[in-house]
């Protein structure tokens, strides 16, 4: 583990994150103190997030029925302008 000063961290900002990045770990110190541990997050797994499946849930929440194409017309033209 390699130590560095809060002095240091202000001023030499980008070797500290050079370290970090290499994977190691930094005691912050103030006053030859240990203030603050600085630990390499860990690793992001890469890869397509998963996508919800929309139609799945329609079909739970639904089940298979339909609407037939002149029964839609009559809903639509029967609640023409109450919105």
């Amino acid at each position: 583990m390699k130590t560095a000063s809060v002095r240091q961290l202000r001023t030499e900002f980008p070797k500290v994150l050079g370290w970090i990045n290499a994977g190691e770990s930094v005691a912050i110190t103030r006053r030859r103190r240990i203030v603050a541990n600085l630990t390499p997050a860990a690793p992001v797994p890469a890869g397509k997030p998963a996508c919800p499946d929309f139609a799945a849930r329609l079909r739970g929440n639904f089940g298979t029925k339909t609407v037939s194409a002149p029964a839609m017309v009559a809903i639509v033209q029967e609640n023409r302008g109450r919105f």
